[in-house]
């Protein structure tokens, strides 16, 4: 087994966690961990498969660094509006429909 099938098995099962965990958590700082996580397992998956003849290509690569950068500030949006929810309602849950 090649070290860039065990990084895109293994991002296919940090998505898998990550998936998982926005069905089922309701706790909003949760299901933003659980977001992060699956974001992590795309980028493995990336990173992974990304490779032509044992050498890594430099596109996913970059993919990968953008994506990062983009997820950090996704991340700090998500936390202030959860933030901004907790200080206008007190729950850090979203509001259960009727």
């Amino acid at each position: 087994m090649s070290s860039a099938l065990i990084y895109a098995c293994t991002g296919a099962a940090l998505f898998v966690f990550g998936v998982t965990g926005l069905i089922l958590l309701s706790h909003l700082l949760r299901k933003i961990l659980a977001f992060n996580i699956m974001g992590s397992g795309i980028f493995l998956v990336l990173v992974g498969l990304g490779q032509r003849s044992g050498t890594p290509d430099p596109i996913p690569q970059a993919m990968v660094l953008t994506g990062i950068v983009v997820a950090v500030a996704a991340t700090g949006l998500a936390l202030a509006l959860v933030r901004r929810l907790l200080h206008f309602t007190g729950e850090i849950r979203l509001p259960e429909e009727p």
